[in-house]
């Protein structure tokens, strides 16, 4: 076990249990920058990295009842498709390929300054848009958590990043009544088979690195642990912006 490795899941781990963010966005970009994986690599291990301990994160979450159950089925509709898709033109490139590692790289860093945008201004964004869309009717909700699903399907298929500030921003605006503390239940327990799919699917590309897995593993599942059982009591707003400014300055990395 590599210690340095099991410290940052540890990190990871901590921050998604806090705020349902950080997962994809933060251990991704450490692994490609940090330590230097390859960047396919990184973003098949960190798939089933995030499986596993979003798995501990539900049901931390479930215990204390701050799951929607129905807003994840809604948002695993449209999220396993795109997923299925999204692998089989992967898998249609090669994972080896400078194509699709070069689009690996952009997506990435592209998810990740969207993501450090969204927890910098989320507020600002949200208040913006439910001024012009107003509140959606149950149906129009439906319809557009499908579509959220979707489209996070496709992302973290191709970066691991987008289920956590992209999904949590998405319901705040679709769900408003719905309590924050069960939007990221929410959202962590759609993240669970989302990342399994396409996790599963990066591992018959061969695309996932297991000894790397095991060690982020040993410090993510207490690290989630620990996060979910704060989360009540830590204010997002101490959390959001340090985040914020690490996701920038890895994302603006990644893409220049």
């Amino acid at each position: 076990m590599n210690l340095l490795y099991a410290a940052s899941g540890f990190l990871v781990g901590t921050l998604v249990g806090l705020t349902g963010v950080g997962g994809g966005s933060l251990m991704t970009p450490m692994l490609v920058l940090l330590f230097g994986i390859h960047p396919a690599v990184a973003v098949g291990t960190d798939l089933l990295y995030a499986a596993v301990t979003k798995s501990v994160g539900t049901a931390v979450h479930g215990f204390n009842h701050n799951i929607d159950w129905r807003v994840v089925r809604r948002l695993a509709i449209g999220s396993a498709p795109a997923t299925a898709l999204t692998l089989l033109g992967l898998y249609r490139l090669g994972m080896s390929s400078g194509v699709s590692s070069h689009l690996m790289s952009v997506v990435l860093g592209v998810a990740v300054l969207i993501t450090a945008a969204l927890l910098l201004a989320r507020n600002w964004i949200t208040g913006l848009v439910a001024r012009r869309i107003g509140d959606a009717g149950p149906r129009h909700a439906a319809g557009l958590t499908v579509a959220t699903g979707a489209l996070l399907g496709v992302l973290v298929s191709l970066s691991s990043v987008g289920a956590g500030a992209l999904g949590v921003s998405a319901l705040v605006l679709l769900y408003p009544r719905l309590p924050t503390a069960r939007i990221v239940g929410s959202d962590i327990a759609h993240a669970v088979p989302l990342t399994l799919i396409a996790g599963s699917g990066h591992w018959l590309l061969h695309s996932v690195d297991v000894p790397l897995l095991m060690s982020l593993l040993s410090g993510s599942i207490p690290g989630i642990i620990i996060g979910s059982l704060i989360a009540v009591r830590v204010p997002d707003r101490v959390v959001r912006p340090i985040l914020a400014c690490v996701l920038l300055a890895a994302g603006g990395r990644l893409v220049f």
